[in-house]
């Protein structure tokens, strides 16, 4: 990286951390030319939200070994890759390494609906995005609720996980909830607060009844309802598996922490940089459920803004949040099979599932060698996204297909 970029960099890294991310913003697209890069996610600010530079660099830039990069100076380009139905029969892999395909408007395509909606109640409001693929015409079919990270949108989102391309090509809702400026400057969910940790409270009755008005006003599959979400919002999709597991039949959470990691916002930085739970951790109200929630987890090995411990942590309190303690001294000790690729000319990969007692692959655990804060195969110009990973959400949306909801139910009010 030469000087001008350095001190571009330092420069926009300060702004950043006094919360002037307009400016932070302004410096970068000097820095780099001109290009449109946004300004995102989760490091701290002044004004007490989390916030961060997304790391992204120009495309006429030299790309540098994972080793000698920072975050701004890895390069992300652009290479979705097709999926396959997820209405068909689904194999073990799906998406590693495809060929890519042309750019396109990762928000939606020829004839699919995104509109716009608010959902209320006496927790507050939440504007959130429906889309509505072009092939819905009534039938039964899956909802997947998008949860963005700090300062990303949903159209952000939709354009980073590709997530309306895969909806309109295999027919399924996709919601996207809008965190609000005025609860959160950085527009970060609240997953290190308490009282947005509970069911029935706060920001997971909000999502919660946000998922049950889609569902009240669409013919959607009940059970074939999912939550999956990046950095923040992954970590808010993992408190609503935890409080709602009578409502979602499976959980993605991509970068994220496990339910109860922080109390406040000290702690959430403690965890997020140290990857070490909070000393006065306190486990999210669940509503009863006597399983593991199935969940599909991704973290980069070289993720800076929430350390990689985090998805260890959040695998252990996921597997043994109803189940007792994972070793030989009691509860349930899951089988485990492992598997290692590479995509071409990308990232290399571990993937762990692990398996119930009666052999049922419960969790999957991707470990992306290389990859730092973003979405793991994602698109530009979508915030928070590097190409060269395996496509997390094709992945996803594979593991959801293979887990629909078992029959359980809590007998509580659902928000």
């Amino acid at each position: 990286m030469n000087d001008q970029m350095r001190v571009g960099m330092e420069e926009a890294t300060r702004l950043t951390r006094e919360g002037r991310l307009s400016e932070a913003t302004a410096v970068i697209q000097r820095t780099l030319g001109g290009s449109a890069v946004p300004a995102t996610d989760d490091a701290g600010g002044a004004d007490g939200s989390i916030k961060a530079i997304s790391p992204v660099v120009s495309e006429g830039q030299p790309p540098t070994s994972p080793s000698q990069a920072s975050p701004t100076e890895r390069t992300l380009r652009q290479t979705p890759r097709p999926p396959r139905s997820f209405r068909g029969t689904m194999p073990g892999s799906l998406g590693v390494g495809a060929m890519p395909v042309d750019r396109a408007d990762t928000r939606g395509s020829a004839g699919g609906r995104f509109v716009e909606r608010s959902y209320t109640n006496r927790f507050g409001t939440r504007a959130y995005k429906l889309y509505i693929p072009s092939g819905y015409i009534g039938q039964a079919v899956p909802l997947i609720v998008m949860l963005h990270g700090c300062t990303q949108s949903p159209d952000d989102l939709a354009t980073g996980t590709r997530m309306n391309l895969l909806a309109e090509e295999h027919t399924f809702l996709v919601a996207y909830p809008a965190q609000a400026a005025a609860v959160n400057s950085s527009r970060c969910w609240n997953w290190f607060e308490a009282a947005d940790q509970q069911r029935g409270r706060g920001e997971p009755s909000l999502i919660a009844g946000i998922t049950c008005e889609v569902v009240g006003e669409y013919h959607v599959a009940a059970d074939r309802v999912y939550v999956a979400g990046m950095s923040a919002g992954g970590a808010m999709a993992a408190i609503m598996g935890a409080t709602y597991p009578d409502l979602y039949a499976a959980i993605g959470v991509h970068s994220g922490l496990a339910p109860g990691a922080a109390h406040d916002l000290p702690s959430a930085f403690s965890a997020m940089r140290q990857g070490q739970p909070s000393t006065n951790r306190r486990n999210a109200r669940t509503g009863g459920s006597a399983r593991t929630l199935p969940a599909i987890l991704f973290h980069g090995d070289r993720d800076t803004t929430v350390h990689p411990r985090n998805g260890d942590y959040l695998l252990t309190h996921h597997w043994t949040a109803n189940r007792g303690t994972p070793d030989a001294t009691g509860g349930e000790a899951p089988r485990v099979r492992e598997r290692r690729g590479r995509v071409s000319g990308g990232y290399a990969y571990t993937c762990a599932t692990y398996h119930d007692a009666n052999g049922r692959a419960i969790v999957e655990r991707w470990t992306v060698h290389g990859l730092g804060h973003a979405w793991s195969g994602g698109s530009l110009p979508g915030s928070y996204t590097d190409p060269k990973g395996p496509d997390a959400s094709a992945e996803m949306l594979r593991f959801f297909h293979e887990h629909p909801l078992r029959g359980v139910s809590t007998g509580q009010p659902i928000a």
